[in-house]
């Protein structure tokens, strides 16, 4: 299932009803908070099993983080630009782990939600992915809370995995198994589709951290706007913080815009340029360059430089 969230580009934060639906394996699982259990099995020390009253007891953490979709696994290069910026609050990981108790050959951290259902020619999955044990242990939240709201049906609930720096596909919802392994797992979301080529070639990699993507969001996509002054405003977001957007106006040189810092928490950052539009249609370009030096290919591939056109009149 497919929805496609509107554009809100004087919001911060993303409106609930405004933050994109993807399902691989058909309807959502309708879970019952009150019956709802997670359970840590494989390489631990101590099994469990942890009702919702059990998982609010333990610390808990806010943040805001961009979500972003990675597309389809199906076709991987292909831009899509579904991302949002929301509010999570929920128990780290870590703390779900410290109480199970890694045993030494534990190596990855398995996530598996309640959905089932196909997809590309597989009958009876579940949705599973996994992380090495470390990055999940330092980064991954349980998530139940989305905006100071409890999650909605559509969005995991009652509990979700989050991992802020990762493609949304990493962030499992309706999650209610957890395993410790020594191997990763074969499976269809983990060793057989969500994987990619790193620029340049070699071993094909596990799609995990965020690329670097910029949205110019004001004016809208074949809009119109008054001939003259016109400010362009987007986000631009990646794995770490972004250092640079650019905008080029039709085959005018690229200019830098103004960017806000990211601050404390993995957000999206606002950009802005004002300039001149001379009367007639105009194509508007937007690249960013994030703090690992990684800049946005201006054709190719899934994070692609955002282009809109509009009419000054």
């Amino acid at each position: 299932m497919i929805r496609t969230d509107p554009e809100t580009p004087d919001l911060f934060i993303t409106p609930v009803e405004e933050v994109f639906i993807r399902n691989h394996l058909g309807p959502a699982p309708r879970l019952d908070r009150d019956t709802w259990t997670l359970t840590v099995e494989g390489a631990v020390e101590r099994p469990l099993r942890l009702d919702f009253p059990a998982l609010l007891d333990l610390p808990q953490t806010r943040f805001t983080a961009v979500h972003e979709c990675f597309g389809s696994p199906l076709r991987p290069h292909v831009p899509t630009r579904a991302v949002t910026n929301v509010e999570w609050a929920g128990a780290p990981l870590a703390a779900v782990l410290a109480l199970a108790g890694p045993r030494p050959e534990a190596r990855h951290v398995w996530l598996e939600g309640a959905d089932r259902g196909d997809f590309a020619g597989e009958s009876g999955l579940t949705y599973l992915k996994d992380l090495p044990l470390d990055q999940a242990g330092a980064e991954v939240v349980l998530a139940h809370s989305m905006n100071g709201e409890p999650l909605r049906p559509d969005h995991g609930y009652p509990v979700r995995a989050v991992a802020p720096r990762m493609f949304g596909t990493n962030s499992v919802k309706w999650l209610t198994r957890i395993v410790l392994a020594a191997e990763r797992p074969d499976h269809l979301f983990t060793t057989r589709l969500y994987t990619r080529v790193p620029p340049g070639g070699g071993e094909a990699r596990p799609v995990r951290e965020k690329d670097v993507g910029s949205k110019l969001l004001t004016p809208r996509d074949g809009g119109s706007v008054p001939a003259g002054a016109c400010e362009l405003e987007g986000y631009a977001w990646s794995a770490t913080e972004v250092t640079a957007v650019e905008i080029a106006v039709d085959d005018a040189d690229w200019q830098p815009a103004e960017l806000e810092r990211r601050g404390p928490h993995p957000s999206w950052q606002r950009f802005r340029l004002r300039c001149d539009l001379a009367p007639g249609p105009h194509r508007v370009r937007c690249r960013a360059t994030d703090s690992a030096g990684r800049v946005q290919p201006l054709t190719g591939d899934r994070n692609a430089v955002h282009e809109i056109g509009i009419l000054a009149e």
